[in-house]
């Protein structure tokens, strides 16, 4: 899957959803709740395995922060590219207002 940004994947195991902030040039497996996600929402769902959630509004990215997701609808599965789960991109920090 080599999608481009602004565009939408939904899960085809639970109700997660996400929209691509940024994605390199590499084609790659992502998944959520250990199935490969798709570009159309499904009809029915299955059900995920208990690895984690996915949090509303949380950015998600790899350690190298070439690929960039943004949760548009939580559920139980967890997003994992090529098998490595992504973690919850940290906020950045405010400038101070003196």
């Amino acid at each position: 899957m080599k999608p481009s940004p602004g565009k939408a994947l939904f899960s085809t195991v639970d109700t997660t959803s996400v929209v691509v902030i940024r994605w390199g040039d590499a084609d790659l497996d992502l998944t959520c709740g250990g199935a490969s996600m798709s570009e159309t929402p499904p009809d029915t769902q299955g059900q995920p395995p208990q690895t984690g959630a996915t949090q509303l509004g949380k950015r998600y990215c790899t350690d190298g922060g070439d690929i960039e997701l943004l949760c548009t609808k939580p559920g139980e599965g967890a997003l994992a590219i090529d098998g490595n789960p992504l973690g919850i991109k940290a906020a950045s920090p405010l400038p101070a207002s003196d």
